[in-house]
């Protein structure tokens, strides 16, 4: 078999994942208007609090987040991470029910929302016409790419 015939496959970094699902329950519980505690991620991540005190000191090595008895806040690269997550996930949203018609499966925007880049994110909002709303209504983060496109929305 030629190298070109040859399907390359990859493995995703478990940790990379770990990480943005921490900081998009960050995001989830701050956008719900909750207080944002160690309690709130567990519940929320369906994990034990020793777990999620763990991991909040790496993220918090890591300059991602800061944490202490108050509650948990997301620090600009951190904020950067959650919302590009979020922005995945909700441009997939739009995609399964608007484009492909088909039921919004949570469990497969999960899995795909952590493998876009972003060159393949931009093409997908372009392609959406730059979406300011999943279809549950909550905002999705404006990209680069549609900046002007929302700009000139709001103007007409």
């Amino acid at each position: 078999m030629d190298a070109i015939d040859e399907e390359v496959l990859f493995v995703g970094t478990a940790e990379a994942e770990h990480t943005e699902m921490y900081l998009k329950a960050v995001w989830h519980i701050r956008e719900k208007g909750d207080d944002v505690k160690i309690s709130t991620i567990a519940k929320r991540l369906n994990v034990r609090q020793p777990s999620v005190v763990q991991m909040l000191k790496k993220l918090a090595g890591r300059d991602l987040v800061t944490y202490n008895k108050a509650g948990v806040s997301l620090k600009e690269s951190g904020e950067k991470v959650a919302s590009s997550m979020i922005r995945n996930s909700r441009l997939l949203e739009v995609l399964m029910e608007s484009s492909l018609k088909i039921e919004i499966d949570e469990e497969m925007v999960c899995g795909i929302e952590h493998h876009m880049n972003k060159q393949f994110t931009d093409a997908l909002c372009i392609m959406l016409k730059c979406p300011a709303k999943s279809p549950r209504g909550r905002d999705i983060p404006m990209g680069e790419c549609c900046k002007t496109s929302r700009v000139k929305e709001d103007i007409l």
